[in-house]
């Protein structure tokens, strides 16, 4: 069962720009540090931190939040695994939000994806509520 749906739409040459006038101050209150050294390795810095922004606006507001609620930036990242597909992970109130929207008798998977078009960066997350017991792809912690 759908539990949430979120989306959000980003624009490269605005995270750019705020990663031109803040540096680290903002890269440190965004993202997690495995978010900044994926990013950095790329050739399109701006582009895959404006894909996480997206993922992470779009993951709230599945959670029916926001980050007006209480949602800290960093409570929401994503990795991928070997493959390249992205995975979403939560902790701390984003987490707290997921488990208390989850039914009895169910596990939430959190399903992302990312998708850029310069100067657009689209993040779609939908969580599903999946009867105990069934698999899920799982990170391997590597970015």
């Amino acid at each position: 069962m759908i539990l949430g749906i979120g989306t959000d739409l980003a624009n490269i040459d605005r995270i750019q720009g705020t990663l031109d006038r803040f540096g680290d101050r903002f890269r440190n209150r965004v993202f997690t540090k495995i978010e900044q050294r994926k990013a950095e390795r790329r050739r399109d810095v701006a582009g895959t931190y404006a894909k996480r922004w997206a993922a992470k606006e779009a993951c709230s507001k599945a959670l029916g939040t926001g980050l007006a609620m209480g949602i800290a930036w960093k409570d929401m990242s994503v990795t991928n695994l070997k493959t390249g597909q992205p995975v979403m992970h939560v902790t701390g109130w984003a987490k707290d939000r997921l488990e208390a929207m989850t039914p009895q008798g169910h596990e939430a998977v959190i399903h992302v994806t990312l998708t850029d078009d310069h100067p657009w960066a689209q993040a779609f997350v939908v969580i599903e509520a999946r009867p105990t017991g069934t698999t899920s792809p799982r990170a391997e912690g590597s970015s």
